[in-house]
């Protein structure tokens, strides 16, 4: 399920599904170093510890909403795209209770992203993935489920494009992907498969203000983006 879920005019809503979560998968790219966006809980039995973002719930309200609202709410992030990852629901994975989560999960760069800890939340950050805190529940489970998603679609889907500006480089294309399979690719090797896509289109530009030799400026072809989007590529590393 894909959907995108906003929080411009989040509703409020009496009562909640005591058994059913959001916790939200919130991945971020910067300089080719894959992060992850976690929150500080202030209140209940996870106090002092760090999670996903998350939260209840409420009666009248649809998932995708309360994905939007509850990372807000703690985060001050808005507006992101968020897509339904699965539904989590081991039986002892919330202490003292039986608690089903619906994780939810996106692709950011984090500098485009305003994050600031909410009522509920004594700090917000991001954290390398490779260097997280211990997280509370299964919620390691639930990032390491994200992780191989977003590593399996990389290759199936041109995913992440968004994160690029208009106009790039190869280079610039490469560190995506590197950043998100955490591999070093080989450049050549690399190129020649991009080419073979007929995704990238030649702006017949080059970089400017850069000390180093200027490369040469891409940008993606509309039509074929939206077609892979449709039928898919392998990518092999």
């Amino acid at each position: 399920m894909t959907s995108e879920a906003s929080v411009t005019s989040p509703q409020k809503h009496k009562g909640v599904l005591q058994e059913v979560t959001i916790d939200n998968v919130i991945f971020g790219l910067d300089d080719r170093k894959l992060q992850l966006l976690l929150v500080k809980h202030a209140v209940g039995e996870s106090k002092g510890q760090w999670g996903l973002p998350g939260g209840r719930v409420g009666l009248q309200q649809d998932l995708d909403s309360a994905a939007a609202q509850a990372l807000h709410e703690l985060t001050g992030a808005r507006d992101l795209y968020l897509e339904q990852l699965r539904a989590f629901g081991r039986v002892d994975r919330a202490p003292n209770e039986r608690v089903i989560t619906i994780a939810y999960y996106a692709l950011v760069r984090p500098e485009s992203c305003a994050i600031a800890p909410g009522e509920r939340a004594s700090a917000v950050g991001w954290f390398d993935i490779k260097d997280l805190p211990e997280l509370i529940f299964d919620h390691q489970e639930i990032v390491d489920f994200g992780l191989d998603f977003l590593r399996h679609k990389i290759r199936h889907e041109p995913i992440g494009f968004n994160l690029l500006p208009e106009k790039f480089t190869l280079l610039q294309l490469q560190e995506l992907y590197e950043g998100i399979l955490d591999v070093n690719l080989d450049k050549p090797n690399f190129r020649r498969k991009m080419t073979k896509m007929n995704l990238l289109v030649s702006c017949n530009e080059k970089q400017q203000g850069v000390a180093h030799r200027a490369a040469t400026l891409y940008r993606f072809d509309p039509a074929v983006y939206e077609e892979l989007m449709e039928q898919g590529f392998v990518f092999t590393v």
